[in-house]
């Protein structure tokens, strides 16, 4: 970690070993309602390293870094130059315009020696309800630590803050139309690792006077100008779907309706569009592209500063690539949650030429930082990145994620989702 985010974070995370999670408390907020030994036996027993066991401090500054490369991205793709520019590259649905930001949006960083770097952007970002109830549970157990580290947002605040979101969503779409029915929709949602955070929306919904259902696509049907899941009708899907351009087969009745204003999506085709494809990072840090686009001097500055050189893979740069490759991360174009990602250390020529055969970018490799877990004689340091959950460019909250392995996995013991606690600016 950067010094000069803070020193005493960088401390924390080493040598602190005292905070941690209230195992109870968590279970008591993931088991509200009906039903709750289910949610509970879903994450404990067929998802063990879903929660870390300990927190990751983090510098204010590093914070405040963090949201000025949001704001930052969410000025330039704003602007009607990189709108044409990237739906240059996007699926079809992608040039439909809706009133809809995205719920969820996810910036994800890792920290460099000179301060935070985006590594790249998700617009269905998972794990914010399971982040509220994590939050809930960490300040159960930790008063003191929380009274000089604040920084936390507490899960009942969060959990209105999510609901009024999906009701802005509604309304920059259909006004003062009253909102009945949210379908939270995936591909075979409980095969989905992350299907204990569906259910736990539609409880969500439904204590807020929603009605919610948890379903596949292909078990909705567009009819008579209108979404239906069974005999009723769906006014928002809250969408899971990593088919971003909603191009497959089993998603045809949700992308017609779509299409047609017959129903509120969010996320959608357009915002993916807009913000996660990873070929957008090529332009975010290009210095003359952002010019070209009328991006201005400051908004450059954070840009290049706070986001890692990234470049489309070509055929024609393969021995310039394959000569770098060590310092060099290589991502899809339309990928998520690190799939066919590889570190260029780790790469073999029979990858690399898959690679070169089209849909990559190669960002310069900005290694995680550590937080150590246990002391004596085998203490256990496990990567981490950290995400903004963020709506209409405004942070909701920030986490973290702790593994081992190339990318993050959810397979290692005492890792997963980490709270964050913010170290003041005047204490680094």
């Amino acid at each position: 970690m950067p010094t000069e985010c803070s020193r005493l974070a960088e401390t924390l995370n080493r040598d602190c070993q005292c905070v941690s999670v209230d195992r109870d408390r968590l279970r008591r907020a993931l088991a509200q309602g009906e039903a709750g030994a289910d949610m509970v036996r879903l994450i404990e027993e067929e998802r063990p390293h879903l929660f870390a066991e300990t927190t990751v401090f983090l510098g204010q500054t590093c914070v405040e870094r963090m949201a000025a490369v949001v704001a930052a991205v969410e000025r330039v793709t704003a602007r009607p130059a990189w709108t044409e520019r990237v739906l240059a590259w996007a699926p079809a649905a992608a040039r439909h315009e809706t009133a809809a930001a995205g719920v969820f949006m996810g910036y994800d960083f890792h920290l460099g020696q000179s301060g935070p770097q985006l590594i790249e952007v998700n617009t269905n970002a998972g794990g914010g309800l399971l982040n509220a109830a994590l939050a809930q549970a960490q300040f159960a157990c930790c008063e003191e630590v929380a009274a000089i580290l604040p920084g936390v947002h507490p899960a009942p605040t969060l959990e209105q803050d999510f609901v009024d979101m999906f009701r802005e969503e509604w309304r920059a779409e259909r006004g003062a139309a009253p909102l009945a029915r949210i379908a939270i929709v995936d591909e075979q949602p409980p095969s989905q690792f992350l299907y204990p955070e569906f259910l736990m929306f539609r409880k969500l919904f439904e204590r807020y006077g929603l009605a919610a259902v948890v379903c596949d696509p292909a078990e909705l049907r567009f009819a008579e100008g209108a979404l239906w899941h069974g005999g009723a009708r769906v006014d928002l899907v809250y969408n899971r779907l990593t088919d971003f351009g909603l191009e497959a087969p089993g998603n045809a009745a949700l992308r017609e309706a779509w299409l047609a204003g017959a129903v509120v999506l969010t996320p959608h085709p357009r915002v993916h569009a807009l913000f996660a494809d990873k070929r957008n990072l090529t332009l975010l840090t290009d210095a003359a592209a952002l010019e070209e686009i009328g991006v201005d001097a400051v908004t450059r500055d954070v840009l290049l500063t706070g986001i890692p050189r990234t470049r489309r893979v070509r055929r024609e740069d393969a021995e310039e690539l394959w000569a770098a490759r060590r310092q060099l991360f290589f991502k899809p174009a339309a990928g998520y949650g690190s799939k066919a990602a590889y570190r260029g250390d780790k790469l073999t020529k029979r990858v690399f030429e898959d690679i070169l055969a089209g849909g990559y970018v190669a960002q310069a490799l900005v290694p995680p930082s550590e937080r150590r877990l246990g002391t004596g004689e085998a203490p256990v340091d496990l990567k981490l990145d950290l995400r903004n959950y963020t709506y209409r460019g405004r942070v909701q909250l920030v986490t973290a994620r702790l593994y081992q392995g190339q990318t993050t996995n959810f397979r290692t013991p005492g890792g997963g989702f980490a709270p964050v606690l913010t170290v003041p600016g005047g204490l680094g």
